[in-house]
């Protein structure tokens, strides 16, 4: 069934939890955000079917690594709704090991830059804000108490806006197109 009804009140249940909480609620709110980047990373992951960067110490297939982040998201969601699941440190590392290799292929980073060039540079840094944002949202959460959230997940939402930042900049730089630095005037 595609509906309960349950919620017609403005109110939903998180895992294991058999009360009902409001649907404005910081914990809702968190689970949307993560809901939010995960569809968008859905997008970017058939935008960029069987692209893969060739990175100095190994080759990434874009899709299959946004594919893993994915399902690394319904774990920090479960985590967030109460369920006995967190993050483990092994998946901080491979996100970092990702940003290590394609930095290695970039020139070096000396400002922040004006979104913009190919498109899949675009989509890449709309996500990153949306992961931000739900980053956000779950340190909120976890800083008033409201659900207990791993160090290893809250590193793990870092390192996903940084990934992110790393894939837009490689578009553009496989592109050849270089980076527009904000003027600031």
């Amino acid at each position: 069934m595609l509906y309960t009804r349950k919620g017609d009140t403005g109110t939903t249940k998180t895992f294991g939890c058999d009360q009902r909480v409001s649907k404005s609620s910081d914990i809702a709110e968190a689970l949307g955000s993560l809901d939010e980047i995960n569809s968008f990373l859905g997008l970017l992951k058939i935008k960029t079917n069987n692209i893969a960067f060739v990175l100095p110490t190994n080759k990434i297939t874009i899709s299959e690594t946004i594919d893993s982040i994915q399902q690394d998201l319904f774990i920090v969601q479960a985590e967030l709704a109460g369920a006995p699941k967190t993050i483990l440190q092994e998946k901080v590392r491979w996100l970092e090991e990702i940003i290590d290799g394609i930095e290695k292929t970039l020139p070096p980073i000396k400002t922040f830059f004006v979104s913009g060039g190919v498109e899949l540079a675009t989509l890449s840094d709309i996500a990153r804000t949306i992961a931000r944002r739900a980053e956000r949202r779950v340190v909120a959460v976890a800083d008033e108490g409201k659900a207990k959230i791993g160090k290893e997940t809250l590193a793990y939402l870092n390192r996903l806006s940084s990934v992110l930042y790393a894939f837009a900049s490689e578009f553009n730089h496989l592109a050849n197109i270089k980076e527009e630095a904000p003027e600031y005037k």
